[in-house]
């Protein structure tokens, strides 16, 4: 029965003895699914048993399932591929986009895929159907309306991160040092180092050690608990640490291109303006989720920023802001304004992080509210991801150019706020505009910021098209 089978979205293959290797599209049969993220599964073509990350595969009958085809129908008919893109954002409709590629040269459709009052879906009313899967299945076959037939599913860009490095890790965070072997180093920052490294021998990961009297370790392993509870797929996801001698180890999935801010002065010096709004659209996701959990990130800036395969965006440090001195591990070449500011409390008093002793920090992204008056909230987040979008569109432009630190601070107090760039388009600016309002409940949220900017190039009702049998 095909209801009882699963597909594989994904390769994988075992990272320990209890797990289950697998290639993308290979079906199974899931034998428990009552352990959390990690299910045991019966592969179909061998009878071999063992864990599976539970977002590596979906239902064989899935809408999800679609998408885990053979990818090289591109190669054997390069003159026309049609791919759908499901976006679930509204409650009562969806948007389809089709692309079609004719040799080289793309064009995009958006759809507006409404939904009954009885449940059913349909883009025309002459053909609804009981579900998105029916949807899909229906065009595939016929366009009956479309511009084009559906031919491809549209290719995942990003494999997910799992929960944790391996089912016995994955509500455990203190791992055996021994288990990791440095390999490449990538950066060294005030407090410590960046490693390319391996667990297990099997999984390539990023390893920070901190240097001795970095931080309180006691602080560390609380704060470690709170942040290996923070899973988005746009979160640099905290896999273990190693805490029981110096250094200490922070163990990390391992993002292959690096910092933002490197990135956009080197392989992503020559991005376009919509490849870099929707790299913003991600990061606003990752920093939506810090929001509806009540987490402060404190330093959002290009630095803290990392950048995979596809320009796929990822929050970094988050949490390493409050227990560390400053939680730039990878960058060393920033000059700060040393300012009396109370520093770290780790206290939170309705929303407001406040500090407790003199630190260095970094000016030009803070809030005036927590520059001035020490009091940092999501909002005060908003402000720098504002101030993060001119360094993408600026390719890793220091920003408030030719300023001082405390030239920035005083005429950002008085009303200054940085000009438009010659590549922002208008309401690109209003957003940033709209971060850097000076009243902080004055600014968007961070949800909105995530709609606005996956939809700036179609926000407007007029982009979608309706089926020419409307």
């Amino acid at each position: 029965d095909d209801e009882d089978v699963y597909i594989a979205l994904y390769d994988y293959d075992a990272r320990t003895n209890d797990d289950l290797s697998f290639r993308k599209g290979d079906k199974m049969l899931i034998i428990n699914c009552d352990e959390g993220d990690w299910w045991r599964a019966r592969l179909l073509q061998d009878n071999k048993e063992g864990y599976v990350p539970s977002n590596y595969i979906a239902k064989f009958s899935s809408l999800d399932s679609q998408s885990s085809g053979d990818d090289k129908i591109a190669e054997k008919n390069n003159t026309k591929i049609i791919r759908l893109k499901i976006n679930t954002r509204k409650l009562n409709w969806f948007s389809g986009t089709i692309w079609k590629q004719i040799r080289h040269e793309g064009m995009v459709k958006h759809y507006r895929i409404r939904k009954l009052d009885i449940g059913e879906v349909f883009i025309s009313r002459n053909s609804s159907f009981l579900t998105l899967v029916d949807l899909v299945s229906h065009y595939c076959n016929d366009a009956d309306g479309l511009c084009y037939a559906l031919k491809q599913a549209c290719k995942k860009l990003e494999i997910p991160q799992t929960a944790g490095l391996s089912r016995e890790l994955a509500d455990k965070w203190e791992i055996d040092r021994t288990s990791v072997e440095l390999k490449k180093k990538l950066g060294e920052g005030q407090f410590g180092e960046v490693y390319e490294g391996m667990w297990n021998r099997t999984t390539k990961v990023a390893v920070k050690t901190l240097k001795t009297g970095t931080m309180d370790k006691n602080e560390f392993l609380r704060e470690a608990q709170l942040m290996k509870k923070l899973r988005h797929p746009k979160l640099v996801q905290l896999y273990a640490v190693c805490t029981q001698s110096e250094p200490i180890y922070i163990i990390t999935e391992l993002m292959c291109n690096g910092a933002l801010q490197s990135y956009l002065k080197g392989k992503g010096k020559d991005l376009a303006v919509p490849t870099l709004i929707e790299m913003a659209a991600q990061i606003a996701s990752g920093m939506a989720y810090l929001e509806t959990n009540n987490y402060i990130h404190r330093d959002l800036a290009a630095r803290n920023i990392l950048v995979g395969m596809n320009n796929i965006c990822k929050v970094a440090d988050f949490g390493l802001a409050r227990i560390t001195l400053f939680n730039n591990l990878t960058i060393n070449i920033f000059v700060f304004t040393h300012l009396p500011l109370i520093f770290y409390a780790l206290l939170f008093q309705n929303d407001i992080y406040e500090v407790s002793r003199d630190t260095k920090f970094p000016i030009k992204w803070t809030a005036p509210e927590a520059a001035l008056r020490q009091m940092f909230t999501i909002k005060s987040d908003v402000w720098s991801f504002g101030i993060l979008l001119t360094e993408l569109l600026g390719k890793g432009r220091m920003p408030y150019p030719g300023m001082t630190n405390r030239e920035t601070l005083e005429q950002v107090e008085q009303g200054y706020r940085m000009p438009k760039q010659p590549n922002c388009p208008d309401r690109l600016y209003a957003i940033m505009l709209s971060c850097w309002q000076a009243e902080p409940q004055k600014r968007d949220s961070f949800e909105t910021l995530q709609w606005k900017l996956e939809e700036f190039y179609f926000s407007d009702d007029g982009v979608y098209r309706e089926s020419e049998n409307i």
